[in-house]
């Protein structure tokens, strides 16, 4: 081989810094088996499902376990009527994203009635003490709001205090019922923010049933456990379940918290700190309906009568009778006792609701009973769980979990929205923020098999104006 001189050695680089500058071009593109994978078949993952296919790119919804919704089921099984094992309300109906879709999906929505009946003991309460309550009531959310303006988070509980007889009434109606936690575990700041439940819509046919039709045309695998995410892939995700591994652009992950607090999808890398933060600090609290069928009305109640006692301490309960006019009523069992009597079995919880309705209407309940059944979210393996609860100095933790993961992972659920967290209509506003989020970002557009540009390193522009907020966010 003859001797390289400098001429043929300058000539020979810029050669091969031509072919290195020309692969590029020849190059086969980035080849992905879908655009966006949800993880999660809820009300969440199905929001950003419909959202990713209705801007014609490609999808894939993953769900670990046999069925559609996540806490949204209705179960027509066990009695022959629906029985909501999850969520039954939507709320603020006028507003709710999911209460425009029903009309579309044949199912049936009434307006919930207005107010609730209150026992002491075996009697009615008297409309004096109804209004004690109230004035009660309205002195606790004011004393919640100025717990929140302080300048340290608080626990709930200790801003609550003198509230009198109905004290504990209050505390059960908005710490057990309201986020399946005792107000101690509760930040005030976090509760101070969400928005006050004060009209609901109920769907005849039963509100896991209109979740589960939204997604009637979705490209959704059950029984398919996502177990790893790596987003060390060059443009893109690797998302691990059975029957192999998928490669797409991003995902986005609606799973419970328990779920991803338990470790149950490994990340890799591991999440941001702030992220795992955020877990640690929205655990899930306990929520369970215990169904009673009750044939005749042997209560005497109206259909969807909500009942709740004056509570002597935080062991009570609350009922939705008569359900749509059927013979099913839902007590409706929460909190600390709650989620020990779930451990225990549905035997228990059937027992704990029947003894407190004796407390209220008399032993005969007992032989009025027929068909029951129970809920026992807690001990679902893919939910570990009811509603997320931040605990006190996490009242940043649903923005913080809201956050993109290198702009490839976004997360989504219930437990992401600030005002709106425990309830479907803010879980699909989550799925719906994440799936327009991601779909930006990525830059789906007519290239999709492109690597996204890269960023500007140059001076950004400055941001868009913020947009107004609306007063009702779900």
């Amino acid at each position: 081989m003859p001797p390289l001189d400098r001429r043929h050695f300058l000539a020979g680089a810029a050669g091969a810094g031509a072919a290195v500058l020309a692969r590029p071009a020849t190059a086969a593109p980035q080849k992905f088996d879908t655009d966006i994978v949800v993880i999660g078949a809820g009300a969440a993952g199905i929001a950003a499902a419909r959202r990713i296919l209705a801007a014609d790119r490609r999808c894939v919804v993953l769900e670990a376990s046999g069925r559609i919704g996540g806490r949204c089921v209705t179960d027509t099984k066990t009695f022959g009527v629906p029985f909501d094992r999850g969520a039954h309300w939507l709320w603020t109906p006028d507003f709710n994203p999911v209460a425009k879709l029903a009309p579309a999906t044949g199912r049936d929505l009434y307006a919930a009635p207005p107010g609730q009946r209150v026992r002491i003991g075996r009697r009615w309460a008297r409309e004096s003490e109804r209004e004690d309550f109230l004035v009660t009531w309205v002195k606790a959310r004011r004393a919640i709001r100025e717990a929140a303006e302080r300048r340290t988070d608080v626990a709930t509980a200790s801003a609550l205090s003198d509230l009198g007889g109905w004290g504990d009434t209050v505390e059960f109606l908005q710490g057990p019922l309201t986020c399946g936690a005792d107000l101690a575990n509760v930040s005030a700041r976090d509760l101070a923010r969400a928005t006050e439940h004060t009209r609901a819509a109920l769907c005849r046919q039963g509100l896991g049933s209109l979740v589960a039709a939204l997604a009637a045309d979705l490209p959704v695998r059950l029984d398919s456990p996502v177990t790893r995410i790596n987003t060390w892939v060059r443009g893109g995700v690797e998302i691990d379940a059975p029957g192999g591994t998928i490669r797409a652009r991003g995902v986005i992950v609606t799973v419970s918290t328990a779920v991803l607090a338990a470790g149950k999808i490994d990340f890799v890398p591991d999440l941001p700190r702030g992220h795992a933060d955020a877990l640690a600090k929205l655990s899930l609290g306990s929520l369970d309906h215990v169904a009673l069928e009750m044939p005749g009305n042997p209560l005497g109640l109206q259909s969807d009568d909500l009942v709740f006692e004056k509570a002597e301490s935080g062991e009570s309960a609350a009922m939705l009778a008569n359900v749509s006019g059927s013979a099913l009523s839902l007590v409706r069992i929460a909190g600390p006792v709650g989620a020990a009597l779930a451990r225990k079995g549905e035997r228990e919880m059937v027992a704990y609701a029947l003894d407190w309705l004796e407390r209220l209407f008399g032993s005969g309940v007992r032989e009025a009973v027929r068909r029951t059944a129970a809920s026992r979210w807690s001990e679902e393996p893919f939910v570990r769980g009811a509603v997320s609860v931040a605990a006190v100095g996490g009242h940043e933790a649903r923005t913080a979990l809201a956050a993109p993961v290198r702009d490839r992972v976004w997360f989504a659920g219930e437990a992401t929205h600030e005002t709106a967290w425990g309830t479907v209509g803010g879980a699909w506003q989550s799925g719906e923020r994440a799936a327009d989020e991601a779909l930006k970002r990525l830059r789906l557009g007519p290239a999709a098999d492109a690597d996204p540009p890269p960023r500007p390193v140059r001076r950004r522009p400055p941001p868009p104006p913020p947009e107004p907020r609306s007063l009702w966010p779900f």
